[in-house]
This record gives structure tokens, C-alpha cells and sequence, in this order.
């Protein structure tokens, strides 16, 4: 068996996610105006969400201004197009749509006269096998808990994995992130390391893991090493590798999704 350290990045990218309703802010000094697009397509079948906005100082309120007007549609490989309608707060929203495994989405947006446009493949599923506490290993009294995960890493392909943690209904102020480059084939005990939460027994945990393609996980992975860079990682970042074109803030994510609960003992 191996076990893993699922370290954590603090993100800010000025968007609202609209799946677990969590705003997430990227620092960039005070570089403000700047499009934001947050587009998540996900195995499940449902309504699907673009957000727009655009980004604040990283000093102001979290108030994104919505970008509205916009023309929106996702189409795959297959030759099915799926447009976007508009609500209010700049949300863009299919009423019933489901990615599928294996099929290669793009997403493209028209505002302010420009067209960008991103792609992502949707990898397939891999299973959590379940969700477990057990107690934090820096808090000397050892009373609060941390979450660990368990799955089988499939050996005939590269894996990328997210995983987003709520405790007692909120979601934690911290993105996890792994691949298989040491683990493939292997059975996976990862603890998802968050030390700014507390979690006692009792509470309850809630744990969505994504299986990510090559570019989302490197997204994810250059704000972490951005995050651990300088002092206390103080230093704001710059803006990570987005895989839209041309180049704006946030990103376009195919990803299958599961969620597993537990209470915390």
C-alpha cells in the first residue's frame, strides 16, 4: 500500500463556483477588470455552469462583477452543441446535459467582441473507495482529526485527481491535487493535509473527488507551488497556465465527479 500526502493551495481565481457555491479569488496584486471565465463540464447528469466576472483588487470585498451579453456554447466531438443561456449574475447555465468519458469538449465564449475558446478531455471515472478520519498529526493534543482517502490507481493510464473538502457544510478554503506519477497501478491512501480547519469528532466531512485531464492538473498544481513559494507564500502569484485562448483568467474543466460523506470520529 502507499500512503500519500495530499498537500493543499490556498486558491484565487475571482469567480464563483457554482457546483458547490464557493467563491475562490486569485491574487494579482491590484491588476483588476480582468475576465474571468470558470467553466466546469461534469459527467453528471444535470444543468451545467460557465460563470463570467470579472476580477477586484485582491484588497476589495469578494464582489465580482458579472460579465453578462455574452454568447456561450460547449460542443464535443461527436458533433453535439450545447448552448448556454444567461441568468443575472453573470451564471450561464444547459438545463441537462452529461459529459461523457473519453470525449473531447470545447467551450466558447463571445464577449466584447472577442472569441476564446478552450478544450478539455473528460477522463474516465475512477471509483473512491471510501473516506476515513483518523487524528491530525500536528495537533499535539490529538484531538482534532484529518481525512484520508483510499482508492485503487488504475496502472494502464495516467491519472489526475482533485479532490475539494467540506466540513459541517462549508467548504475549506483549500484545493488538493495529486497525480499517479508514483502511484500508478497502487492502492492510494491519501491524507488530504488542511491544517487552517479544525475538524473534531463528530463533525461532518464531505469530500468530491474529480478526476482532472493533463492541463487541469497543471493548473491546479502551479498555484501550489506558486502558494509554496516565498516567504509564508506571501508572494502574490502570477496567473497560472489557463488552457483558454486567448489568454484570460480561470479555466474550462471536463472531469467526472463523485462525493463521498462520513462523520468524523
Amino acid at each position: 500500500m502507499k500512503n500519500i500526502k495530499i498537500y493543499i493551495v490556498t486558491l484565487v481565481i475571482a469567480a464563483a463556483s457554482i457546483s458547490c457555491n464557493k467563491v475562490i479569488d486569485l491574487k494579482l496584486a491590484n491588476d483588476s477588470g480582468k475576465l474571468v471565465i470558470e467553466g466546469n463540464i461534469t459527467n453528471v447528469e444535470g444543468p451545467q455552469y460557465i460563470t463570467l466576472s470579472r476580477n477586484v483588487p485582491f484588497t476589495s470585498t469578494n464582489t465580482y462583477p458579472p460579465v453578462l451579453g455574452a454568447i456561450v456554447t460547449v460542443s464535443d466531438d461527436e458533433g453535439h452543441t450545447y448552448p448556454f443561456s444567461e441568468d443575472p449574475n453573470g451564471t450561464y447555465t444547459t438545463p441537462q446535459m452529461a459529459g461523457i468519458a473519453g470525449r473531447t469538449y470545447k467551450m466558447t465564449v463571445v464577449t466584447g467582441g472577442v472569441t476564446y475558446t478552450a478544450t478539455s478531455v473528460m477522463p474516465a471515472a475512477v471509483p473512491i473507495d471510501s473516506i476515513t478520519s483518523k487524528n491530525n498529526d500536528f495537533d499535539p493534543k490529538k484531538n482534532r482529526k484529518e481525512v484520508s482517502i483510499h482508492l485503487q490507481d488504475p496502472s494502464d493510464v495516467a491519472n489526475q485527481y482533485r479532490f475539494i473538502l467540506w466540513v459541517n457544510s462549508v467548504q475549506v478554503d483549500a484545493i488538493f491535487a495529486f497525480d499517479d506519477e508514483f502511484t500508478n497501478g497502487r492502492y492510494v491512501n491519501g491524507d488530504l493535509v488542511e491544517n487552517a480547519t479544525d475538524i473534531y469528532p463528530g463533525d461532518s466531512v464531505r469530500v468530491e473527488m474529480q478526476c482532472i485531464d493533463k492541463p487541469m492538473f497543471t493548473y491546479w498544481v502551479t498555484l501550489m507551488n506558486q502558494q509554496l513559494g516565498g516567504p509564508g507564500g506571501g508572494v502574490a502569484p502570477s496567473n497560472p497556465p489557463s488552457n483558454i485562448s486567448p489568454a484570460c483568467l480561470g479555466y474550462f474543466s471536463a472531469h467526472t465527479t463523485q462525493t463521498v460523506s462520513i462523520v468524523a470520529k
